[in-house]
């Protein structure tokens, strides 16, 4: 079963980390992603630029509106993402406690649907 793990960030947080910090957190995740890379568990994934980067769009009564930030103004932010093939919510749950974000920040889990909407 495909998973995706949102990995929302405190972005205040974050920026508090000195550089040493952020690269450490950063070679854990690629040790991680290494280790299901091998199990053919990793399927895809990516860190994202800062909240404050991001440009939202809305279509409303045929008109575009497009913003500049994140849709939600929330503490936390998504930060990066991994999509997993695992055999099931258990195992994605173990692997998603093991993401170092997830000691400061927020993991979501969702399975990926595959098709057409049923």
């Amino acid at each position: 079963m495909k998973y995706m793990l949102l990995i929302c960030r405190d972005e205040p947080a974050w920026e508090t980390l000195n550089v040493t910090e952020r690269q450490r957190l950063y070679a854990e995740m690629v040790e991680l992603s290494d280790e299901l890379t091998s199990r053919g568990q990793y399927l895809a994934g990516h860190p994202l630029q800062p909240s404050s980067s991001a440009t939202t769009v809305r279509v409303r009564d045929g008109k575009r509106i497009v913003t500049d930030g994140p849709f939600a103004e929330t503490r936390e932010q998504l930060g990066g993402y991994m999509i997993i093939d695992v055999k099931d919510l258990d195992e994605a749950i173990a692997i998603a406690a093991r993401i170092p974000l997830a000691r400061s920040s927020t993991v979501e889990i969702r399975p990926v649907r595959e098709g057409p909407p049923r």
